[in-house]
């Protein structure tokens, strides 16, 4: 009878549970932060909100270590409305002043554009994306953003790697800081260190008023839903292997892999001035020749940059 009583409620253990999860979202949120360098004082974070699970959390982490910070900065949550049928559009603005959150709703019909030019049954995914991304960093140079996060987490972060390693025969992922290709932006993933689960667990507990896509959330053979199916079957039967995964994608070593332009096999025991190897000669005589499947030719190995080093700031942490 004593240890019943020594045992929390049930209110208290949910309650408990809940800040050990919040702390370790504005843990890993902060380590990535200072990691990479996501954000610095006086940025204008222009922080997309889409109206689902993990837009909703990364602003709430951000609004949290915003206070803590140890450099100042603004938040804007902004929206793309896309003019999907019967999309809730006073949902957002009424959570957002609810809580007192700056915020802008951006109107532009991209749902029509994408059921126009896709065909029946293809994906819908890479022009709705294109449009929605025009869209969002249109508005952030017109407004002065310096940086633009994105609700990306670390499982998003481990399927565009296989992705792009089973079907387009590439090892990139999706970085958790980049800029974009015109130099204009920078965008930032603030929640690539967080698993989707703790996000789903975390947006439960806040009752977050989510808002499902009635474009991409209903393409059911999506092949990045498959590698989804695939990783969380990894994590079913193995548990940690997710995380070991997202760490080796900050652990490269050229020199273990294959691509000579980020590593000078070339120079790699080379005999003083000894000339360097002449692929025609060496593929004069190979059968390989007749079947069209020539080894392209070695490539000028770029110079490697140093690599810097890691700036961590615990103020980052709270």
């Amino acid at each position: 009878m004593a240890l019943a009583e020594t045992r929390p409620a049930p209110a208290a253990a949910d309650a408990h549970e809940f800040s050990k999860l919040q702390k370790r979202l504005r843990h890993q949120v902060g380590q990535a932060i200072a990691d990479f360098g996501m954000i610095e004082d006086g940025d204008r974070v222009m922080v997309c909100l889409s109206g689902g699970k993990d837009s909703y959390t990364m602003l709430d982490v951000l609004r949290q270590l915003q206070a803590k910070a140890p450099v100042r900065f603004e938040l804007v949550a902004v929206n793309l409305d896309q003019k999907q049928p019967g999309f809730p559009e006073h949902v957002l603005p009424e959570y957002l002043d609810s809580i007192e959150q700056p915020f802008h709703i951006l109107e532009q019909d991209t749902y029509s554009v994408v059921k126009r030019v896709v065909p029946e049954g293809k994906t819908m995914c890479s022009l709705c994306s294109r449009l929605r991304r025009g869209a969002l960093y249109t508005y952030a140079e017109q407004n002065g953003f310096t940086k633009i996060a994105l609700g990306h987490h670390r499982d998003d972060l481990l399927a565009t790697f296989f992705l792009n390693l089973f079907f387009h025969a590439k090892l990139s992922g999706m970085p958790p800081k980049l800029q974009s290709d015109d130099g204009k932006h920078t965008v930032i993933r603030p929640l690539a260190y967080v698993k989707e689960a703790d996000i789903a667990a975390y947006a439960e507990a806040k009752s977050f008023p989510i808002i499902p896509c009635t474009l991409c959330g209903s393409q059911e053979n999506l092949q990045r839903k498959v590698v989804k199916r695939m990783l969380e079957q990894w994590e079913k039967d193995s548990p940690g292997r997710l995380e070991t995964i997202s760490r080796a994608l900050g652990d490269v070593r050229p020199s273990q892999l294959s691509d000579r332009t980020l590593f000078d096999f070339m120079a790699l025991g080379r005999r003083g001035d000894a000339p360097l190897p002449d692929p025609e000669a060496w593929m004069a005589h190979s059968p390989a020749a007749a079947d069209d499947e020539l080894t392209p030719a070695a490539p000028k190995p770029d110079a490697l940059a140093a690599l810097r080093a890691k700036a961590f700031d615990p103020i980052w942490n709270p």
